[in-house]
């Protein structure tokens, strides 16, 4: 087991690239199994969770190449070009590969069954096996259907009108990925946005896809093609050829904000730094973090997205835009500042759902009381993020009260290194590393191999900016 050790640091200076986006390596894997042609996805992301989607899509039978790490070539078998698996499909740790994978299983003609690690079969998947059951499918899981494994048996779907009691975006996806198998239109109404990666990508696909406001609509029975050479979707690869003669078409994964957020908070919070990321994503549904940091007096900024090369507003254009997967991206940038107390609530939690950890650390550097509510969705990530980060920040000395659905941190504070304890979760023990680079002492984060679910070489790149950490075990 891993540990993480990490002293206070100097100025973190430079510029640099972080992996790529997790949602969207998903995403493409999935899309691209599923199109006719060939896709050649670059700046894939070679973590832990992704490699269980891969692995996954290749025991269902789609041939998968591994260029260089960061590339595939996807050969993509058609809508009806997967195969029932002959033993069990192995997640991993990772909710984004179970809860899509059920929505896409639920419409094949086969029976399959989804398991994962120890924490991921004790997170809801309920959620997502109930609107897949109101449009056909056969799906059966522990404690009444809540949890997994789940074993489906999929066959014809009918389309449904769903309305989500929380704003998903994995059980939004699953549910567009069972509607392309149903019979007729697939209606999803969430209280609120959630993140739209698998819509843009959907339509870079060839597919028509309606949003209205909260609302998607898809109608079924469409077949996704290969963006092979669209003008508004990606320049074909010259190298990479389709057995029947066509080229394949290219996806770009751009860098993922929510690693981007913890060279973001780190640059923030330790005096004398400016760090410079490259072409992260900007999706406005993601960047709530952003947002806030802004609001708290963080220098940070966005000088302007880019999609086909163009600026555009920082935001990116809300309806998919031109770009390859109509996906924004911007190089960012962060120098240390005084933060004053925010507060978040309502819609802006979804569109910083995963950084509430690195958050946290900021708001324990802020003047005053910072408030986080209309979060309880954060105690059934990887871990209970509500009550993990209060404990482990308070080992640190932070000042932090749990509520119900989040937490008021009292800042500023003097944090003092210690011992703590990442609980196998890849967005804690990064936030903690970061933490120990403001706190007085050593600070040893425990089992911090979690780190590679997400973002492989991680202490390497903080290393080349200046920061004080080295992995022991």
């Amino acid at each position: 087991m891993s540990q993480l050790i990490v002293h206070r640091s100097g100025p973190l200076r430079g510029a640099s690239r972080v992996p790529g986006d997790k949602s969207i390596s998903h995403r493409a894997l999935l899309l691209g199994a599923l199109a006719e042609g060939d896709t050649h996805v670059t700046g894939w992301l070679p973590a832990a969770d992704c490699q269980a989607t891969l692995r996954c899509v290749r025991t269902l039978g789609i041939s998968v190449e591994e260029e260089g790490g960061s590339e595939l070539l996807i050969h993509g078998a058609g809508p009806a070009g997967l195969r029932e698996p002959a033993e069990v499909l192995d997640c991993g740790g990772s909710g984004t590969t179970l809860r899509l994978l059920a929505g896409l299983l639920a419409g094949q003609p086969f029976f399959s069954v989804l398991t994962g690690s120890q924490a991921l079969r004790r997170r809801p998947m309920d959620r997502v096996a109930e609107p897949l059951r109101s449009m056909g499918a056969e799906v059966w899981g522990r404690a009444n259907g809540r949890l997994s494994p789940l074993a489906i048996r999929g066959g014809t779907l009918r389309g449904a009108e769903h309305q989500l009691p929380i704003a998903s975006a994995q059980v939004k996806s699953a549910l567009l990925l069972a509607g392309l198998y149903a019979e007729g239109e697939t209606v999803i109404h969430e209280p609120g946005p959630s993140r739209d990666h698998t819509e843009r990508m959907l339509r870079a696909f060839g597919a028509s896809v309606c949003t209205e406001g909260a609302s998607v609509r898809l109608a079924g029975g469409q077949a996704l093609r290969s963006p092979n050479g669209s003008a508004a979707l990606a320049a074909p690869l010259p190298r990479a050829a389709a057995p029947d003669g066509q080229r394949a078409g290219q996806v770009v994964v751009p860098g993922d904000f929510s690693s981007a957020a913890f060279l973001l908070v780190a640059a923030a919070i330790v005096p004398g730094s400016e760090v410079w990321l490259r072409d992260v994503g900007t999706n406005p549904t993601r960047t709530g973090l952003y947002d806030v940091l802004a609001s708290m007096g963080a220098e940070i900024g966005m000088p302007g997205t880019e999609e086909q090369g163009e600026a555009v507003p920082a935001n990116g254009p809300a309806d998919g835009g031109a770009g390859p997967l109509g996906e924004p991206a911007a190089d960012l940038f962060a120098r240390s500042s005084g933060l004053l107390a925010g507060q978040v609530a309502g819609d802006l939690v979804v569109r910083m759902i995963d950084e509430f950890p690195i958050f946290a650390v900021a708001a324990t550097q802020a003047e005053g009381m910072t408030t986080i509510r209309d979060a309880a969705e954060l105690r059934v990530k990887e871990s209970d993020r509500i009550s993990s980060v209060v404990q482990e920040l308070g080992k640190l000395g932070a000042r932090i009260d749990e509520l119900p659905d989040g937490m008021l941190i009292h800042g500023p504070a003097r944090l003092q290194g210690t011992r703590v304890d990442s609980h196998r979760d890849h967005r804690l023990a990064m936030a903690l590393a970061v933490a120990g680079l403001v706190a007085d002492g050593e600070t040893v984060v425990e089992d911090a191999g979690a780190i590679d679910d997400s973002f492989p070489g991680f202490t390497e790149l903080m290393r080349e900016l200046g920061a004080d950490m080295a992995t022991e075990g």
